[in-house]
């Protein structure tokens, strides 16, 4: 049975918006998993050190017959051939960060995956971007999208020219 996920999508290294468009290229081809819809693509400041790149942020949803451990070693692989290297900096730049948001109403913690992501509540990037393309989203503990909008300003969060995301938006 396929589950509907949320997949937010980061970058800010060597070209971010065309990062963002592999991956969600990347997204529509995975086994067993059709890409549905993407947000636009926003730029937001960085959460970490500030000396970096702003970064480009979008979600996307997908329905996947893929388990969550299958979602998120294909999500590792579409960074790596990204160029992503795994650095002991926490928050720091990276040409392209894919993290599971939310796999149907699954609730998971593991050594290697956290469901619903552990920081997805605090996050405006993720946040507004997952507004755009499920607004009456309802999270496994019951808390409305609505609810964590209210919560979290933007921080400067905007969204990118339209051109930036052409032809990626609303796939459904």
């Amino acid at each position: 049975m396929a589950e509907c996920c949320y997949i937010g999508l980061g970058a800010n290294l060597i070209e971010p918006v065309a990062q963002l468009k592999r991956a969600v290229a990347a997204l529509a081809l995975l086994p067993a998993t059709q890409l549905r819809q993407v947000s636009q693509f926003y730029s937001s400041k960085p959460m970490g050190p500030q000396d970096q790149p702003d970064y480009v942020n979008a979600v996307a949803a997908i329905e996947t017959e893929l388990s969550p451990q299958q979602l998120l070693a294909a999500l590792q692989q579409i960074e790596q051939q990204q160029g992503r290297e795994r650095k002991a900096e926490r928050w720091g730049p990276r040409t392209l960060d894919l993290d599971i948001l939310l796999y149907g109403k699954l609730k998971l913690t593991t050594a290697s995956l956290t469901i619903p992501h552990y920081g997805m509540h605090l996050r405006e990037f993720v946040l507004y971007p997952l507004a755009e393309i499920a607004p009456e989203l309802v999270l496994p503990d019951g808390t409305t999208l609505n609810t964590l909008l209210t919560q979290v300003p933007l921080n400067g969060l905007q969204p990118l020219p339209l051109a930036a995301h052409s032809a990626l938006c609303n796939l459904a």
